[in-house]
């Protein structure tokens, strides 16, 4: 029974490839790399209680990407593009590590008497560091999941017109908040607060500021993802998959009136 159900499931992965556009997956996947490699640099703020890192320029990408896959396909099909995503983003930090650490130079590296301390300072940029690597994991599966199936929760609600533009601006918004705060806090308090010496007032408040910049980007690109999801539903996007979603759906609830 378990072998049958892993099999059901990884040919319905298989299937939700085929449907959701490459370039969307492609693109994806590069947010959740640059956003996990920007982490590694902490922003200047002329406030002691504030802090924020460079991760926050490309996230509101990552979850905007879930917001229309969330929207057209579904919370769990999101979810599993999302670990897809991190599984690549791991393999090629991996990769980035084995570059770190082979023998050589980088071109950035040849300033006078300095060559050494700068080579091993991008060395360890981008090889990384393990708790980096696994606080942005945590966190954004974490916030992923959260944020996916908040939306499809915030969507339900809309009964009479759950394809309307007051319903995604809703359900972008408002799991975008829940979600980055989310992704932000767990971060901040994996890796900041033990690593860096963030306090957790500077921690909540990283997680704050991180959200209400998501929430900028939200509000100037939620439009081009509302008009996304009507192209994709207009032109039948995904319908193979959609169609499967469907077929267990009704047959999930045939059996449950048996």
């Amino acid at each position: 029974m378990l072998k049958q159900k892993i099999k059901k499931e990884w040919n319905e992965f298989i299937i939700l490839l085929k449907c959701v556009p490459s370039i969307v997956i492609v693109l994806f996947i590069v947010s959740v790399f640059c956003m996990n490699l920007l982490a590694n640099k902490s922003i200047n703020i002329p406030i002691s209680w504030l802090a924020c890192d460079c991760g926050i320029i490309v996230s509101w990408f990552a979850f905007f990407t879930m917001d229309i896959l969330t929207k057209h396909f579904g919370p769990k099909a999101a979810t599993e593009i999302t670990i897809l995503a991190i599984i690549t983003n791991l393999f090629f930090c991996f990769l980035l590590y084995l570059g770190s650490i082979i023998p050589g130079m980088w071109g950035e590296s040849f300033v006078t008497n300095s060559e050494n301390i700068i080579n091993t300072a991008l060395n360890k940029t981008f090889g990384g560091t393990w708790y980096v690597v696994l606080g942005s994991t945590c966190a954004f599966l974490v916030s992923a999941i959260v944020n996916n199936f908040s939306n499809y929760g915030i969507g339900k609600l809309f009964k009479k017109n759950p394809d309307g533009i007051i319903a995604y601006l809703l359900r972008a918004h408002v799991s975008t908040a829940i979600g980055q705060f989310v992704d932000n806090l767990t971060f901040a308090l994996i890796v900041s607060h033990f690593f860096f010496g963030w306090t957790i007032v500077q921690c909540i408040t990283c997680a704050l500021t991180g959200m209400i910049i998501e929430l900028l980007c939200e509000a100037i690109f939620f439009y081009p993802g509302f008009k996304i999801t009507k192209y994709w539903k207009q032109h039948n996007v995904g319908k193979e998959y959609l169609d499967l979603k469907n077929k267990e759906l009704y047959n999930e609830n045939l059996d449950n009136r048996n």
